[in-house]
Order: structure tokens, then C-alpha cells, then sequence
């Protein structure tokens, strides 16, 4: 038997006439969890306690749910786990209050018919499904349904590019309008120094710092631990924050607090109608600097649009960032430093793009400085010196170590 720890609760892992048994004590002090779990090993033992899966297994879809999430909790990052309970929505709303012991493989391949119906993306079905796979190994269920459920394909693609003249364009007509500067800085930020959406969305002013000119990305506000970095800010992004400061300044009418969201919630809204159902005039949102901006969705849409880059993600900004990073020939480890976590999918591709950048470089040699040495010796008919041989290496092509020294002592 055992006491496991998850989070601030405590747990009881044991075993009782050939049958484990582990759930939640619903305790944090741990000499309340010791009592609660003599009495769980004593009702087991004399068969008054089903196994925990069992359980699971006859509680509502729901209820199953909500418990999953809240172990969850202590095993993700916060983000993770909000990402994780937003794409659990759409189980809860299908199955409901059906019985995890009901659910089959016909039942989850129609809630994989209707969302394909919906126009969901492969993708976000694959982690819809996900959290009903893990729900169901955790009632020992997954298996019944396994060989059916299938994830479905998905794109192969690590990303989108833009060519230079693309880039040009989307930065000009992103700066046509003032209702697209939000989406404008953010796609700034993004390009120069490779943040994704979540990140710019959770900066806050105490992660700038304006005397090193850096931003910090925290654990709370990214993917994973290897997204927390530090990362220097280039004169395009340094003139991006020095924009958001002036206008949070005339926004917040005081001081900057560290607290305070770079992007804050309601910033950049017009006025929002009422729902039909409650009548009344238009209600303009007041930016509130305390929480952070939801999405710049429809302006970037709208940039993306005109300038003839339709289906242009934000996230795309990111991998054109990377992309300008392995051109430049930086290594593996420089670009993990400065975009974080990084697929070896992700870096095997851009490891393409250096070999490319440096074919390109050794091509324009052969048609430059190369091209006129090797012209010039044809025509001088010139032979290499004894001196240059014994410099180098040998007359037959060798490069040795310490071939002068070596040499010298004959």
C-alpha cells in the first residue's frame, strides 16, 4: 500500500484481495489520509469497496469529466490544462450525462462524423479525442474501443514561410489602418523575435525590461518548461514595445503598473451590440490593462485578406521567424534558445534551410573570386610553388597535421 501525493491532495494506492484499488482521499493533511486509508483497505477487504475504475466507470460522462480535469491539474501547466478543459466542451456538450460505461466506438465515431460535418480540422479532433481516450483508460474502457477509433490524419506541413516581398506588403497594409495596430504590433513582435500568440498575449510589462531591452517569456504563459526564455528585442521589436507604451500610457491615463498586460483585455474594440434578448443601446468595452486580450482574430484576418495572403495564420509568424533564424546559419541550440521548444520534425526541416543557405553561399563563389582565380592560372598556365606544397600538404591533394614540422625535421 502506498500514499501518493498529487498536487496538495493525497491518494491511496493499494491492493486488497487481488484487486487495486487508487482514488483520491479528498484530504491535504496527511494524517487524515493515513485514517482514510485504513478505512478504505478495511472496506475493501471485506468487499464493500468497488475498484476505483469501477466507479468511474458508472459515473455520468460529466461528472467523469470534471474529475479528470481536476487531476489533471496538478499534472500540466496551467495553460495546458485551460487548453485542455476549452477542447472538452464539445465531449461534454455531446455525450452529456451519458454513463462512461455506455460510451462505444459507434458513439465516438459519430461525434467524429458530426464534428467533421462542423468543418473542425483533423487536428483539433485528434486532441478532442485525446481526452476521451485518457477518460477512458482511466475507467479501463480504451480498449473496447481502440481498434475502431483511429486518430485521423493530419497536415505533415511544420509551418508557412513568407517570401521578403510578401512580408513587405503584410507589415504595409497592416499599418493602413488604426484599427489594425494591435494586430500590427503583435504580428511585429512575432516576427522578430519568434513569440507565438499565447506568449504576446500573456507578456506583461514586468516581463520588459527596458534597460537590457529584453522580454522575458514565463512557464505560466507558454507551451512547456523549455518555452520559458529569455529573449533579446531587435530594433523593430524595441520600437514595437516603445508604441505599446505610449499607447497603454494614453489608455491608462497613469503610470505603467508590472502587473498590467502589455495587450490588455477590451484594447482595440469598438462597440459591442447587446444580445436580442436584451434590448438597449451599444456598449463600448473599456480596456482593462488587469486582464489579458483574448484575440486580434478579425483584424489579422482582415491584413491577411488584403494582402492577398488569405489562410495565413498568426502562428505561420512564428515559422517565418524560425526560418529567417536558420538562414542566417544559426545552430540547433541558438534557435532553441530564442523560440523555445522546438519539434525535431521542426528542426530537421530547418536544418534544410541551412544546408540550402550555405549551398547558395558556396554557389556564388564559383561564379565570383573562384571563378576569376581559376581563369587566370588557365591562361598563365602557371604551376604551383614547391613553398605552397610544403605549406599545405602534399602534391597529391593530402592535408596532414603538422606536415610542415614533420617535414622540416628531414
Amino acid at each position: 500500500m502506498a500514499l501518493l501525493r498529487r498536487g496538495k491532495w493525497w491518494y491511496a494506492d493499494f491492493t486488497a484481495n487481488g484487486q487495486r484499488y487508487k482514488q483520491s482521499l479528498h484530504t491535504r493533511d496527511w494524517r487524515e489520509a493515513l485514517s482514510r486509508e485504513k478505512e478504505l483497505i478495511a472496506q475493501a477487504s471485506a468487499g464493500k469497496l468497488a475498484p476505483s475504475s469501477q466507479q468511474f466507470t458508472r459515473l455520468g460522462f460529466g461528472e467523469a469529466l470534471d474529475r479528470y480535469l481536476a487531476d489533471r491539474a496538478a499534472r500540466v501547466a496551467p495553460r495546458s490544462h485551460r487548453t485542455e478543459s476549452d477542447h472538452a466542451k464539445p465531449l461534454r456538450h455531446y455525450f452529456g450525462t451519458t454513463a462512461v460505461g455506455r460510451i462505444s466506438s459507434e458513439t465516438v465515431l459519430d461525434y467524429v462524423r458530426q464534428r467533421k460535418d462542423k468543418g473542425i480540422s483533423n487536428v483539433t479532433i485528434n486532441m478532442e479525442i485525446g481526452i476521451l481516450r485518457r477518460l477512458l483508460k482511466r475507467a479501463r474502457r480504451w480498449h473496447l474501443v481502440a481498434d475502431d477509433c483511429k486518430p485521423l490524419p493530419e497536415r505533415r506541413d511544420v509551418g508557412r514561410a513568407l517570401r521578403h516581398e510578401e512580408k513587405i506588403k503584410l507589415l504595409k497594409v497592416a499599418a493602413r489602418k488604426p484599427e489594425w495596430q494591435i494586430a500590427r504590433l503583435a504580428a511585429t513582435l512575432a516576427l522578430n523575435t519568434t513569440m507565438r500568440a499565447c506568449e504576446i498575449r500573456g507578456l506583461r510589462w514586468r516581463d520588459v525590461d527596458f534597460l537590457e531591452r529584453t522580454v522575458t517569456v514565463r512557464r505560466s504563459e507558454t507551451k512547456t518548461d523549455a518555452g520559458h526564455r529569455l529573449i533579446p528585442l531587435n530594433a523593430n521589436a524595441w520600437a514595437a514595445i516603445l508604441e505599446l507604451r505610449e499607447r497603454a500610457k494614453l489608455l491608462g491615463g497613469s503610470e505603467l503598473q508590472p502587473e498590467w498586460y502589455v495587450f490588455p483585455h477590451g484594447e482595440g474594440q469598438g462597440p459591442v451590440t447587446r444580445p436580442k434578448n436584451r434590448p438597449g443601446p451599444e456598449v463600448s468595452v473599456k480596456p482593462d490593462p488587469t486582464q489579458p486580450m483574448s484575440t486580434w482574430r478579425t483584424a489579422w484576418r482582415k491584413i491577411a485578406k488584403e494582402a492577398g495572403l488569405s489562410g495565413l495564420r498568426f502562428h505561420d509568424l512564428r515559422h517565418h521567424a524560425i526560418t529567417e533564424l536558420a538562414e542566417t546559419l544559426a545552430s540547433d541550440q541558438t534557435i532553441m534558445s530564442i523560440a523555445g521548444h522546438v519539434s525535431p520534425r521542426m528542426l530537421a526541416h530547418y536544418s534544410h534551410i541551412r544546408l540550402d543557405a550555405k549551398r547558395k553561399a558556396l554557389d556564388a563563389l564559383s561564379g565570383g573570386v573562384s571563378g576569376v582565380v581559376t581563369s587566370q592560372s588557365t591562361s598563365q598556365n602557371s604551376t604551383v610553388s614547391p613553398q605552397l606544397i610544403e605549406k599545405n600538404g602534399g602534391d597529391d591533394g593530402t592535408r596532414t597535421r603538422d606536415l610542415c614540422r614533420d617535414r622540416a625535421a628531414f
